[in-house]
């Protein structure tokens, strides 16, 4: 009996320290100690030389409190303070990405980690634990810390075609992603209201591509618009040092490049590649346009020498290719197409749509990469290797893990921040729905129905930011902040609904550091 009871009492008192500390997303174990380590300017860093992860513990530490921390050159006296970053080899091949421990005794903190990725999740919670009061001294809770994620994915997209954003806030909005230990950025760079990435063979993709006359007011449904022209794209150098800056922070950034469907802006620039030859304009309406690329010879060639120049620029494992809401009005009038579905003998358009993306996946195959696409490429028969962003439900991507094929599920009921996360009476204008911090913090990315084998093709989750209604980058950060919290604890792995009231706790807490780094971030929070 008395066993019994110590060990319930040492449980108790293991999520006691959890929820005492404001760690976002939720380590799998940490474990108070008593006392504190002092951090000032008597602190010193040691770890291997040319560390971005101490470099970056430095400038933090300078920038948000005015401590310079000191590097240690020569073996520490018994009475320094130092802070060691540690790679030790992993006693296993199949490692867990980014696992690490932390240690913070009275005189010394401890990172280990196999990986420089581990290191840098370790330097996160770190941060995380630092006072929120700026002072000359920080004191920290002395604690010990083993962590690890459960999921492969753990992402954010951002749309930039609807409204474009600055390299400086691409930056922020990864660092953003990098304090909650995410691992992956989904960047949409191609639609019909915009073309964002320069392509040199085909330099008219930006220079009609990337502007628009004119811009939709208010919400769809009021078909109202104004005549400013708008837009802005981004250089092949601007996306190197973005790719560049996102990898530093273990961070990967898969790009999508929008086929067959949302292709009216590169069809404003090159109409040739469509079914009817135009004329056509970079569209100032949202939704879904008819206008789609004709999948035939030009135009596959055309995407293969666009990804040629892409892929270079972005070392991902994934190319995103889109693949959704591809109408195939143009395709069923299209002389060519009902030729080519003839020909081939496919049994319709959606036969001819995964004849063109597996056509593409070939290509990008034979450059070492894969394709990913929304869950839309599962129609007419999914291409060999690709992987599949279920978005409309879970049902997308149950039916590709069934089929073998990896997943990444970003439903519209759990992932999709455009919309409302509070009553829309007090809220900006949204496209609609109502998706809490709650709601988020409820997801499941591996759903119900999958046997354990069929359940290990589902790689992660991410959360989708459309901008049709986010014109300022404010607005993107309100829509983000809070939800991004929860959902990087459920994508890390111990999320537990029914301990929402433990996660708020901490959020509550947390919000502290928000407000510190000048984040705007949904008050309505505040109120529950």
């Amino acid at each position: 009996m008395y066993k019994k009871i110590l060990f319930f009492l040492l449980i108790s008192q293991a999520a006691l320290a959890q929820s005492s500390l404001p760690l976002i997303p939720k380590p799998i174990e940490a474990h108070l100690q008593n006392g504190n380590f002092l951090l000032d300017g008597n602190t010193f860093i040691s770890a291997g030389k040319d560390s971005f992860e101490a470099r970056f513990l430095k400038d933090y530490v300078a920038g948000q409190y005015g401590i310079e921390l000191r590097t240690l050159t020569t073996k520490p006296s018994t009475d320094q303070r130092v802070i060691y970053f540690s790679i030790v080899p992993s006693d296993t091949s199949n490692e867990q990405e980014g696992k690490y421990r932390l240690e913070v005794q009275k005189t010394r903190i401890d990172i280990i980690s196999s990986s420089a990725t581990g290191i840098w999740y370790g330097v996160q919670t770190l941060v995380q634990l630092l006072p929120v009061e700026k002072s000359a001294s920080l004191p920290i809770k002395c604690i010990r810390v083993s962590d690890a994620p459960l999921f492969k994915w753990r992402g954010m997209h951002l749309d930039v075609c609807r409204h474009f954003f600055s390299v400086d806030f691409v930056k922020k909005y990864i660092d953003y992603l990098a304090m909650y230990k995410m691992n992956t950025f989904h960047w949409h760079l191609t639609d019909d209201q915009g073309w964002r990435i320069e392509i040199k063979k085909y330099p008219k993709l930006t220079e009609i591509g990337a502007w628009r006359n004119g811009t939709m007011v208010g919400h769809y449904n009021d078909q109202k618009y104004d005549s400013i022209r708008y837009g802005g794209f981004y250089t092949q150098e601007q996306i190197k040092e973005v790719v560049a800056y996102a990898k530093e922070r273990h961070i990967a950034i898969i790009p999508e490049i929008e086929m067959p469907g949302h292709a009216q802006a590169a069809l404003a620039a090159y109409p040739e590649l469509s079914c009817t030859g135009g004329p056509f304009e970079v569209a100032r309406r949202w939704g879904v346009l008819d206008d789609v690329f004709c999948p035939k010879e030009a135009t596959i060639a055309f995407l293969e020498d666009v990804l040629s120049e892409v892929m270079p620029l972005f070392p991902s494992e994934y190319i995103h290719i889109g693949g959704d809401e591809c109408p195939k009005a143009r395709w069923e009038k299209c002389p060519h197409c009902q030729a080519m579905i003839a020909e081939l003998g496919l049994k319709d358009e959606h036969g001819l749509q995964s004849y063109f993306i597996t056509r593409i996946e070939k290509f990008v195959n034979s450059k070492g990469r894969k394709i990913i696409g929304w869950d839309e490429i599962l129609e007419g028969g999914l291409a060999p290797n690709a992987a599949v962003m279920s978005w409309r439900g879970t049902e997308g991507g149950i039916a590709a893990a069934k089929q073998q094929h990896h997943v990444v599920m970003s439903p519209g009921s759990h992932c999709y921040f455009d919309q409302y996360q509070a009553d829309s009476s007090t809220q900006p204008l949204a496209i609609g729905g109502m998706i809490t911090t709650e709601k988020v913090y409820s997801f499941h990315p591996v759903p119900e129905g999958l046997s354990a084998s069929e359940a290990k093709y589902i790689m992660g989750a991410q959360a989708n930011v459309w901008t049709e209604y986010i014109a300022s980058e404010d607005h993107v950060e309100y829509m983000v902040f809070p939800r991004i919290a929860a959902l990087s604890e459920v994508l890390w792995g111990t999320a537990k609904s029914e301990e929402y009231s433990d996660f708020y706790q901490r959020l509550m807490k947390h919000l502290k550091l928000l407000d510190n780094l000048g984040v705007n971030y949904c008050r309505e929070i505040l109120k529950h």
